[in-house]
């Protein structure tokens, strides 16, 4: 299909096409005021090739689903304004790092996923449903430290930016192991040891090199690298208090 000629400045972006194995294809698109990346890859499908495969939700930065790598880095697409990122009017776009392709832009979350299941990263109440809600103090260390972690929505954008991810495919990720440190300071839940004894083997928490890139690229501002930190110092507790 033939690319329509824009009357004025133009981008040049670079975009991966296909799976595994595929390659970048360039395409011009017409530079605009307060353009985002998303709008970008949108005028790709939507004016030139409408085979290019992505992924969006809601293009106001709560869904998390359009996380792309941006020349090299992992941001969400719908928050990122071309005009901080692009380099000589150029782009370079390509699926989330560490995480299988299925298709041009899409990647594969079901790994990020799976090591979610495997942190034990899933609240497990200590009370019926039917019991009166817990009343937990607002100043309560515990619940600082989940307030701190709370807000993360699963958009991979941390387990994208990991080397240790990338080093170690077992490695259960800085977004598994932050929730999971949601859970032990989490009052309510019914099995802290569980969620320390899931973390505590090789390919959990003590396997962070604490590089902090996590935290560099989070788009929520969390700080995985801390809550990977404190699950450190609480299962060397519980190691040490032959609870693990």
């Amino acid at each position: 299909m033939s690319e329509p000629r824009a009357n004025g400045p133009e981008l040049s972006v670079e975009v991966w096409r296909g799976r595994a194995e595929g390659r970048f294809q360039t395409y011009r698109v017409p530079l605009r005021p307060s353009q985002t990346v998303l709008d970008v890859v949108t005028y790709v499908q939507r004016r030139i090739d409408p085979t290019l495969s992505y992924r969006f939700a809601c293009r106001v930065g709560m869904c998390g689903s359009c996380a792309m790598m941006v020349n090299g880095a992992p941001r969400w697409t719908c928050r990122t304004h071309v005009a901080r990122v692009a380099k000589d009017r150029r782009l370079r776009l390509a699926p989330l790092r560490n995480l299988p392709v299925i298709k041009d832009l899409a990647a594969d979350m079901t790994p990020f996923f799976d090591k979610w299941r495997e942190a034990e990263a899933r609240f497990l109440p200590s009370s019926p449903r039917a019991a009166a809600t817990a009343r937990i103090p607002p100043a309560d260390p515990e619940r600082a430290a989940a307030d701190a972690a709370i807000e993360c929505i699963g958009c991979g954008v941390c387990h994208a930016a990991c080397d240790v991810v990338a080093w170690q495919p077992d490695y259960l990720g800085p977004a598994a192991l932050n929730r999971a440190w949601t859970l032990v300071n989490d009052a309510r839940d019914a099995d802290r040891r569980a969620h320390l004894a899931a973390v505590a083997g090789d390919a959990g928490c003590h396997a962070c090199h604490s590089h902090q890139s996590c935290a560099t690229f989070c788009p929520k501002g969390l700080n995985p690298t801390a809550s990977i930190a404190g699950l450190k110092r609480a299962s060397a507790l519980a190691l040490l208090a032959g609870r693990l």
